[in-house]
């Protein structure tokens, strides 16, 4: 589990085909590994993905073609990419409960500047939109966010400028895709009411 608070922002200094899927070797600036050990959770722009090898500040992982059908920004060697170590027990809680199990891809719509924030307009795919409500938290390349709209498929949230001195949100434009993840809770909330009760 992860908290969508970012602890780095890293590049992909590797990107090696596997059988299909890929071999990433990511470098952070300031994340730490001393504390990271093989077959730990490090999620890489909201992927949770396991460490596999370990070089000084550089980290290894393998990525599946399953989940390069369904993220976006692990593809491409020299990609800047939000970092977060899986939680431990006695660390505070600053976003939201993120498993870094992306739910689907959104395309930015608008990102603008407002005056002391940016506002970033997402379209998120169709069979997610029913997720995603004002004042609910959602996960964008691994960011916990508040959402402040929603129209239709397209909600909106407020970017600070410490959040985009601190991930890669601030690389977006309009037509950016970004990886989504809904709230843990919508989905828990949706099986109950959906279940079989007999």
């Amino acid at each position: 589990m992860f908290s969508g608070i970012i602890a780095d922002v890293g590049i992909i200094t590797r990107a090696e085909d596997r059988e299909g899927g890929l071999r990433l070797s990511v470098e952070g600036e300031v994340l730490g590994m001393d504390d990271v050990q093989i077959g730990d959770s490090i999620a890489v722009n909201g992927v949770c993905l396991t460490v596999v090898e370990i070089n000084g500040r550089e980290f290894t992982v393998d990525v599946s073609c399953e989940t390069l059908n369904c993220t976006v920004g692990l593809e491409h060697q020299g990609n800047h990419v939000n970092l977060e170590k899986a939680l431990r027990l006695s660390d505070r809680l600053g976003g939201h409960l993120v498993s870094g199990h992306v739910d689907g891809v959104g395309e930015v719509v608008a990102f603008n500047d407002i005056g002391e924030s940016w506002r970033l307009v997402v379209r998120a795919p169709q069979q997610l939109a029913k997720y995603i409500a004002v004042k609910g938290s959602i996960t964008i390349n691994g960011v916990s966010l508040t959402v402040n709209q929603v129209a239709g498929s397209e909600f909106d949230v407020n970017l600070i400028p410490h959040t985009l001195d601190v991930t890669t949100l601030n690389e977006l434009k309009a037509g950016s895709r970004v990886n989504l993840e809904i709230d843990l809770i919508a989905r828990y909330v949706e099986r109950m009411l959906t279940a079989d009760n007999g």
